[in-house]
């Protein structure tokens, strides 16, 4: 099988190497490694999208129509590798990777003039409105009010997991709008604008000790019919479609994190467990180890022949996020082990900061098999969309 790539991809590959050589500061390239959650620190990520967008290449997805790069699937996969080899921290990605493309296909030609353009000069920072208190993985479950009242909704309920909502200027957020039917039935996709009265953020401290998610109130918010996507009652597919972008953007951190991170797992294998003749000094570990980079490089090999392929696979998303996932906590799983004592590090205790940082980070990679739909979930979307199992 020839890896290499064609002439022209390979020409690309060097312009995006040379860019990154010249526009990746050290600043960013250390904030990038050091991302522990499958989004960067805020301060830098928004850099870096500024950066891009002077550039033109932060809609790396989205068609030349909407100021997008227009690159193919190869281009793409070209791109993220070498941003994620080269350390670089992951661009706000609630509006690019997922409101931003349902905007595109479900959106009035009014509602992407507006949004589409704040969305890639980063001036619009977004947050998501979908998982809520008691639902677990059932999101049709959701209880989350909007009633009709005139020219406006008045939204009533509470999120939870609304990652960056701190940060965020608008939300993009399922409501209850009927209950007479199928719960998915039921479903309204809203924008809301963060700043309305009635909505209040109270911070959720995860047990990795960081400030990322929050739970989101809504108190009598009055939300404009306009900001409406698609029809009142159909939000259920929008929803979906979103899901799959979410989960196409999720796909690949578990090959991404490995691939610039400062956490490098041999390197923190053989300095704490020793090493011999250049190798890692206990058998154990190192078998361990050497099955992990093999499946790694495979994961790999099969992200880079679905581009080629045009990522034309059914359920391709499912897969290649439950797989990421599961990756990248095995990888911290490993490192952690491999640590010792040290893996219990914390505020306060005598142990390298960096040794702090990696426990903190394998705690926040318990998320990956939860956020964008859990592990079980994706299970269940491969076994009836692939092996043709009944629901």
């Amino acid at each position: 099988m020839d890896l290499s790539f064609k002439p022209e991809y390979e020409d690309f590959r060097k312009e995006v190497v040379e860019f990154l050589d010249s526009e990746l500061t050290s600043e960013l390239r250390e904030a990038g490694k050091l991302t522990a959650s499958v989004f960067s620190e805020v301060e830098y990520s928004s850099k870096w999208h500024k950066i891009l967008h002077k550039k033109g290449w932060i809609g790396g997805k989205w068609p030349k129509e909407y100021g997008g790069t227009g690159w193919d699937d190869m281009q793409r996969y070209i791109f993220s590798t070498e941003c994620a080899k080269a350390g670089a921290p992951s661009p706000t990605a609630m509006g690019l990777a997922m409101v931003g493309p349902v905007l595109m296909k479900y959106g009035t030609q009014k509602q992407k003039d507006l949004y589409l353009p704040k969305i890639l000069s980063g001036e619009d920072f977004w947050c998501q409105g979908y998982s809520e208190p008691g639902s677990g993985s059932d999101l049709a479950s959701l209880q989350c009010k909007a009633v009709k009242n005139g020219d406006h909704y008045i939204v009533n309920g509470t999120k939870i997991w609304t990652t960056h909502a701190q940060h965020a200027n608008r939300i993009f957020c399922l409501v209850r709008t009927d209950n007479s039917g199928k719960p998915q039935q039921g479903i309204t996709f809203l924008l809301i604008d963060m700043d309305t009265p009635g909505i209040e953020i109270k911070p959720i401290i995860t047990m990795a000790g960081d400030h990322e998610v929050n739970q989101t109130f809504f108190d009598d918010v009055k939300v404009p019919k306009e900001n409406l996507i698609g029809q009142q009652n159909a939000g259920w597919a929008i929803a979906k479609a979103l899901l799959q972008h979410e989960r196409a953007f999720l796909s690949s951190f578990g090959l991404a994190s490995s691939m610039g991170s400062g956490r490098d797992l041999v390197s923190i294998a053989k300095k704490h467990i020793g090493e011999e003749d250049g190798k890692i000094s206990n058998g154990f570990y190192r078998s361990q180890i050497t099955a992990h980079k093999i499946k790694e490089h495979a994961f790999g090999l099969t992200l880079k022949r679905a581009k080629d392929e045009g990522g034309k696979a059914s359920a391709t998303a499912s897969m290649f996020k439950l797989y990421g996932s599961e990756h990248n906590k095995r990888r911290h799983e490993l490192m952690i082990a491999a640590t010792g004592i040290n893996g219990v590090a914390w505020d306060g205790d005598e142990f390298d900061k960096k040794d702090k940082d990696l426990t903190r980070a394998w705690l926040r990679t318990k998320g990956n098999s939860i956020e964008g739909g859990t592990s079980e979930v994706q299970l269940n979307v491969i076994s009836k969309r692939v092996l043709g199992l009944p629901s």
